[in-house]
């Protein structure tokens, strides 16, 4: 059986609307295969179209996956992408065509290597609050990234997830966000009192108008498009490295750092762990329970004090009327430096 029109049925056909998989996911499999086929067709000396189902072994694979550690230097986590890739198409291989389950099952119970249990790079309360405080409030796009700031600790949202919300996920009464996560499903999640005001100041004030394509985007950029993941980036890289020492940065990820932050948070502040999990979208609890190894030995006045800030009410500050004005710079941008 040839193999290249297994490989167009796997991604034209089996990933994207048999199993719904994300263009994000089917993309990183794309990457996978542009990298093995011509690996086996070398192996083989034939040209890639060549290729049959039955040229794909456990040797051939193990080869494959060794090599791409010792001459393109990927780490354990990334071979370990690249074998999930291969264990998909062993899978559509033993839904679709059984006479080849064996092969399915020799690829399916190849075991992924061992990785080091990642090392979370999540921030302070304090570092979090120097991170909202380096936002300058005096440029157009200010009150937008300080909102967007406050809305990836609070929610624990990925970039990705950030990007496609639309402004009906938003119920200001109810003080929620619906948040379209991992395999098109929603979760519904509570805000807190802060970040819940500062979205409603951002929608009727500060956010931009946008292009017709982009009108229910919540988050808009300069070119009055959505914003972008990269765009989430750069704004994380810029706050932080003005509020945190380079050899702090080291340690973290720009935007998952929010993430991971709030995770911590929530542990330390005795929500179940299967809350914590439903809160950040993980589809399982092992995801979860890396945070629960960690050393949360935080100084608790901080902790406090973080908390009363998110659960204040910006409105009910008479200072927020010279907010939306931008007047009084100097005793405004002293005012929220208190915040």
């Amino acid at each position: 059986m040839k193999l290249s029109p297994l490989i167009h049925q796997f991604f034209g056909q089996y990933l994207p609307h048999i199993k719904g998989v994300r263009y994000n996911t089917i993309k990183a499999y794309r990457d996978t295969f542009k990298l093995f086929l011509p690996f086996a067709a070398n192996q083989y000396r034939i040209k890639i179209k060549s290729l049959r189902v039955e040229h794909i072994s456990s040797e051939l694979i193990i080869a494959f996956l060794n090599d791409l550690q010792q001459e393109r230097k990927n780490i354990a986590k990334t071979r370990n992408h690249r074998l999930a890739a291969l264990k998909s198409f062993a899978k559509m291989i033993r839904f679709m065509y059984p006479e080849q389950q064996e092969l399915a099952h020799r690829i399916l119970n190849m075991p992924q290597k061992r990785t080091q249990r990642p090392l979370i790079g999540f921030l302070y309360q304090d570092e979090i609050l120097e991170v909202f405080h380096s936002v300058d409030l005096n440029r157009k796009e200010g009150f937008r990234d300080y909102t967007l700031l406050h809305l990836l600790y609070d929610s624990g949202a990925r970039a990705s997830e950030i990007t496609n919300l639309n402004l009906d996920y938003f119920n200001p009464q109810q003080k929620t966000l619906a948040i379209l996560g991992k395999g098109d499903r929603f979760r519904l999640i509570q805000l807190e009192n802060k970040t819940t005001h500062l979205l409603q100041l951002y929608i009727k004030k500060y956010r931009i108008s946008p292009k017709q394509m982009y009108q229910y985007r919540l988050f808009i950029n300069q070119r009055r498009e959505e914003l972008t993941r990269h765009g989430i980036y750069r704004i994380c890289k810029k706050y932080l490295s003005m509020a945190l020492p380079p050899k702090r940065l080291k340690a973290i990820s720009p935007v998952h750092s929010f993430r991971h932050s709030r995770a911590v948070d929530m542990l330390y502040r005795g929500d179940p762990i299967t809350h914590i999990k439903n809160h950040l979208g993980h589809d399982n609890i092992q995801s979860t329970t890396i945070y629960l190894h960690l050393d949360l030995n935080r100084k608790r006045h901080i902790q406090k004090q973080f908390i009363r800030y998110m659960q204040s009410v910006l409105t009910t500050d008479p200072k927020i009327e010279e907010l939306l004005h931008w007047e009084n710079k100097e005793d405004l941008l002293a005012w929220l430096d208190s915040l």
